[in-house]
């Protein structure tokens, strides 16, 4: 983390600048993020569970990459080389929406993003970067739904978010395929 910076942005996404990521958290600074969900072809989600040692929600269940742009860097760019550097896979990515979270992480830090979400196939199977991904596993949209509600403390809060609008988006592009 040293050296990283966020991209500051306004509730429009416009790019007021940059600060450092540690400092940006501190401060719950709007940032942008890029959140990624991966299927394979039967319809189940990759997952992702947080390293030990990541800053915050280590541990988590959450999405299957997560993670912030460079400056000057596309978001579909960082979606794409995020997923290769966590998890290992290169696939196809298609936009899907956006949204904006704010959350307070109760250690001193807090993320407020501007997220933007894309989606991917695949069913080649993840190589994890242990820095980053503890453990991986796929779950049906449906079946997900369930075990949040069940036990909403193991997942990210991102991901509790914007869960519906990924039910709904994901299922719109099957209709569209």
């Amino acid at each position: 983390m040293v050296n990283e910076s966020v991209i500051l942005v306004d509730t429009n996404d416009q790019t007021l600048g940059t600060m450092e990521k540690m400092e940006a958290h501190r401060l719950g600074k709007l940032h942008r993020a890029i959140s990624v969900f991966v299927f394979n072809r039967k319809g189940e989600l990759l997952m992702q569970q947080r390293a030990a040692q990541k800053y915050h929600s280590a541990g988590k269940w959450s999405n299957t990459t997560c993670s912030h742009p460079r400056l000057g860097e596309q978001n579909i760019d960082a979606a794409t080389r995020r997923l290769k550097e966590e998890m290992g896979l290169d696939c196809n990515l298609v936009y899907g929406f956006n949204f904006i979270y704010q959350a307070n992480f109760g250690n001193g830090l807090f993320e407020h993003e501007y997220d933007h979400v894309f989606f991917g196939i695949t069913d080649v199977l993840p190589q994890l970067n242990i820095d980053e991904v503890s453990a991986f596993r796929y779950n049906s949209l449906e079946e997900l739904g369930v075990l949040i509600k069940q036990n909403p403390d193991e997942y990210t809060t991102w991901l509790k978010i914007c869960f519906e609008q990924v039910v709904k988006h994901y299922h719109q592009l099957q209709k569209n395929d």
